[in-house]
């Protein structure tokens, strides 16, 4: 499968022509090398850096979607890999914010 094409399906952008400006930037990454191809394949067992807003993800995909379902169905094809951590896109730990006391 096509990475904007999963990109869209797993409902990480809007539409394909989000999908495709979102890799030519160059920020996306596939097993640690950057991606620069619209049309590159990828598998179940891949692992992706997606740079978000003010996050980055990383997510190893344990099955390629048929199809842009339900964003349940979506979550179920690729699994968190720092869940649980929160890192800037610089790499810089951020603050965990405490419960009041």
């Amino acid at each position: 499968m096509r990475i904007d094409r999963l990109l869209y399906f797993l409902r990480f952008a809007r539409s394909r022509a989000l999908a495709q400006r979102w890799i030519a930037e160059g920020h996306i990454r596939h097993n640690g090398a950057r991606v620069l191809r619209q049309d590159l394949a990828v598998a179940a067992g891949d692992v992706l850096t997606l740079p978000l807003r003010r996050d980055v993800l990383v997510i190893e995909l344990l099955e390629l979607p048929a199809r842009r379902g339900p964003a349940s169905e979506a979550r179920a094809c690729y699994r968190a890999l720092d869940a649980g951590r929160t890192k800037g896109i610089a790499g810089v730990p951020q603050a965990e914010e405490k419960a009041p006391q």
